[in-house]
């Protein structure tokens, strides 16, 4: 018989209909002549619960049934005569695709999340990864229909590249040579012989590439895995994680900040209207403010201050902080958190010191800041990060130079600002710290499938 989701047969009211449910069993309850077998194929948060007349099965098949099996089970639709559920199946035929012995690590009881990181592969049958991954499936589709509608193209951007758009130099290198025999030319590596030809990396953004695109096409958006070689183990850093970075042609920094508010507001909505089920339950288990959070930033308006003013508010707070406040310094997640906490509301941060900025940063007319902007939200602080960039090709070539970074891996680059250029922006929106956010969850690693951080690639 044909299967039927689990999310489908409990929206279902034909009673009296025959189903076949297929799906990894969470609990079994026996008596002497019946037994309650939970169901849930990941579908949706909650099980479906079939009714066993153990007279009716052999003995030895319904032994080998036990948490974590998969099982299908055939038999009638019913209105559940138990609470917390509408329905439940009579069984009529049972097959056991696979067993789980006692040593299945997901038996029913409570697992803290530091152990489940240590067995990512069977993470996502547990309610709360269940939970967690469908959310950031459903803000993926979300992000694609909010550009998709709003005119963007979406580019996909190289992975492997020769360019560092951050110029931290905190990259993955990529070379087919002998590590044990790299030649050297000069007392440097040489990467002549190499498959490229040149140095190439794993690429820690799509950004300079989806600069190309813009200023051909208009209006595009990149979405995709980016690298970042930073030896950090903190509950906020990988090393691999999937960055949305939009670009338009004739943006300035005004235009910039109302896409990324609007993008949010959306997102954030999008979770509320398809996840309800799921952000209950991690409302319910982990953070009991999350959905009066969530729906606080849908019905906001994000204030706008300058850098200068950030500085200034923090200043004279009185507030002793971890890390002092002065004019010129990158602002700590401790001093994001208060400006959030000080307007009650997400925070859009402009002007910084362009010495703390990267390269491409539009500068503005007082020579000391650039026309960037950092979203600040509760909860997790920085959201996005982005800038209007400067098209002046003299200017930019000068600080490229200012900085120390070697033009000719940018010529290209370069050479967009003497052919044609114009006014552009965009920003970068890391989908685990958005997850991070909409879910509540207070670890990265526990917002994606499979985490890549320091000393730490097993699955």
């Amino acid at each position: 018989m044909k299967r039927t989701k689990v999310i489908d047969i409990l929206k279902s009211t034909a009673f009296g209909s025959e189903v076949t449910v297929m799906g990894w069993v969470r609990t079994k309850r026996d008596s002497k002549t019946i037994a309650f077998i939970a169901v849930n194929d990941g579908s949706v948060i909650h099980n479906i619960q079939a009714v066993v007349d153990v007279a009716n099965f052999d003995t030895e098949l319904l032994k080998s049934i036990s948490t974590g099996a998969c099982v299908s089970i055939t038999g009638t639709l019913v209105q559940s005569q138990g609470k917390g559920q509408s329905s439940e199946i009579q069984a009529k035929k049972i097959e056991v695709f696979g067993t789980a012995d006692d040593t299945f690590p997901l038996q029913k009881k409570g697992h803290t999340l530091e152990f489940l990181r240590e067995i990512a592969h069977l993470r996502p049958r547990t309610n709360t990864f269940g939970a967690v991954l469908r959310v950031r499936h459903h803000l993926a589709y979300g992000i694609h229909k909010f550009f998709n509608d709003k005119g963007f193209f979406y580019l996909n951007s190289p992975i492997i590249t020769s360019s560092d758009a951050e110029g931290a130099g905190e990259m993955f290198r990529v070379t087919t040579l002998d590590m044990d025999k790299l030649p050297r030319k000069d007392g440097k590596l040489n990467f002549e012989e190499d498959f490229f030809g040149k140095e190439t990396n794993l690429t820690v953004s799509g950004q300079l590439e989806g600069e190309a695109a813009a200023t051909g096409i208009g209006q595009i958006y990149t979405f995709g895995p980016t690298f970042r070689a930073e030896n950090s183990n903190t509950p906020r850093h990988l090393a691999e994680f999937w960055m949305i970075e939009p670009e338009a042609a004739f943006n300035d920094i005004n235009d910039n900040m109302d896409l990324a508010e609007e993008m949010l507001k959306y997102l954030v909505k999008y979770a509320l209207d398809n996840c309800a089920d799921d952000l209950t339950f991690l409302n319910n288990m982990y953070d009991k403010d999350l959905l009066n959070r969530l729906n606080t930033v849908v019905h906001s308006t994000f204030k706008r201050i300058t850098y200068t003013e950030g500085v200034d508010i923090l200043e004279k707070s009185g507030h002793k902080f971890e890390f002092p406040v002065k004019w010129g310094i990158d602002l700590q997640r401790e001093h994001e958190s208060f400006l959030v906490e000080h307007f009650k509301t997400p925070v859009i941060v402009t002007g910084y010191p362009k010495e703390i900025k990267a390269f491409y940063m539009k500068q503005n007319e007082d020579g000391k800041t650039v026309r960037a902007m950092d979203v600040l939200f509760p909860y997790v602080g920085e959201i996005i990060g982005g800038s209007q960039r400067e098209e002046n090709y003299d200017k930019l070539k000068a600080r490229i130079l200012e900085m120390g970074i070697d033009e000719k891996t940018l010529w290209w680059y370069l050479e967009l600002r003497k052919f044609g250029t114009c006014p552009h922006a965009g920003f970068g929106l890391g989908l685990e710290r958005l997850v991070l956010f909409i879910t509540g969850m207070t670890n990265v690693r526990d917002v994606i499938p499979f985490p890549r951080t320091p000393k730490n690639a097993e699955f």
